[in-house]
């Protein structure tokens, strides 16, 4: 028995990101908060700590529902250990194979670390414009937007391969354009930081524009956006704290008052079901490319945008634009839906 409350003990320490902080506490030397990495123990706990009120927060106000977090709660508990260590193990692939061709060295200094945080900014963006345009990127990003409500459980919904693939393409880019290490990983703190925090939901933060800061960097508001399924709302806003590169490459989208958020993916899934969150994307895809007739076809369904036929009858998200866009110049304002392929089924672009 001791050893199951151990156990829960250190799983409970583990999510909270709180041993550097009773480690301190138990010393009673508080000298580390003078140091990087002991400011980075306190402030690590922010997000798990703000996901707890939200939930203490809608339970008090009867707006707790098990479902919105039931999912999330579980992938987190699939990834626990797995993704964490391929991550960890991509990150230092990368720094090792690609340090060497970096055009130039950087050093941890304030002007530096305004160029690497555009950079990784770029990378980021890199990544996760990837994750929406290829089919087989999105089958791994595709969990993270199942969740049909936003709340800070969603941060933690990912496919176990999600974070390695994002991780390798982010920091070859950060390594090969010359952030070093110490700087790449500060970069990364920050954020994974306010990468948790842009999930959080209504429960805590109703309007999540944040005031005058809407203008300058992306908020709560500009990711809900983001999460949206909303034809209007598809594959905007990629980036995670700097808007630059969604204003150079036109993905750059403010949320509308008059057009509520729909969360969540448009092709038909059960979100309270695990294996249709964490596999049904893939699932989708192996049957389009089973119908495919040829091995050229059936390539192209893995690396072409989800929505794109064999057939010619694309239904992306691109299509969807316009012919949104060709709607509302005729005056019709019809529903319109996608789909991820030549299956008889809606679309998982979002």
């Amino acid at each position: 028995m001791a050893n199951v409350f151990e156990f829960l003990y250190n799983e409970v320490v583990s999510f909270f990101s709180i041993g550097g902080v009773i480690e301190m506490v138990k010393k009673g030397d508080y000298s580390k908060l003078h140091t990087l990495d002991g400011v980075i123990s306190v402030v690590v706990p922010f997000v798990p700590f703000l996901l707890l009120i939200e939930i203490i927060r809608a339970a008090f106000y009867k707006k707790f529902k098990v479902d919105d977090y039931r999912v999330p709660f579980f992938i987190f508990i699939a990834n626990r250990l797995i993704s964490r260590v391929i991550s960890v193990a991509a990150v230092a692939f990368c720094i090792g194979l690609f340090e060497k061709f970096a055009i130039f060295k950087t050093s941890f200094t304030w002007y530096w670390f305004i160029y690497g945080y555009v950079v990784w900014e770029l990378a980021h963006f890199v990544y996760h414009f990837l994750a929406h345009k290829v089919r087989i990127l999105w089958c791994l990003h595709s969990t993270h937007h199942a969740p049909e409500q936003m709340n800070l459980s969603v941060t933690y919904a990912h496919f176990f391969l999600e974070a390695p693939y994002a991780d390798f393409i982010r920091t070859s880019i950060c390594i090969l354009l010359g952030v070093n290490p110490p700087l790449l990983f500060f970069i990364m703190f920050i954020d994974g930081t306010w990468g948790g925090f842009i999930h959080v939901g209504e429960n805590i933060i109703k309007n999540g524009r944040l005031g005058f800061l809407n203008r300058f960097i992306l908020t709560p508001s500009h990711h809900r956006v983001h999460h949206a399924k909303n034809v209007q709302y598809m594959d905007t806003n990629f980036c995670n704290l700097l808007n630059i590169w969604d204003r150079a490459f036109g993905t750059y989208q403010d949320e509308k008052r008059e057009l509520p958020i729909q969360y969540g993916i448009t092709r038909k899934i059960n979100p309270r079901n695990f294996w249709d969150v964490y596999f049904g994307e893939i699932y989708y895809l192996f049957i389009d490319m089973k119908n495919a007739p040829g091995l050229k076809n059936k390539l192209l369904y893995m690396i072409m945008p989800p929505g794109w036929s064999h057939t010619g009858d694309h239904k992306t998200s691109k299509v969807a634009k316009q012919k949104l866009a060709e709607d509302e110049v005729k005056g019709e304002h019809e529903t319109i839906y996608v789909s991820t392929g030549n299956a008889e089924k809606e679309a998982a672009v979002v």
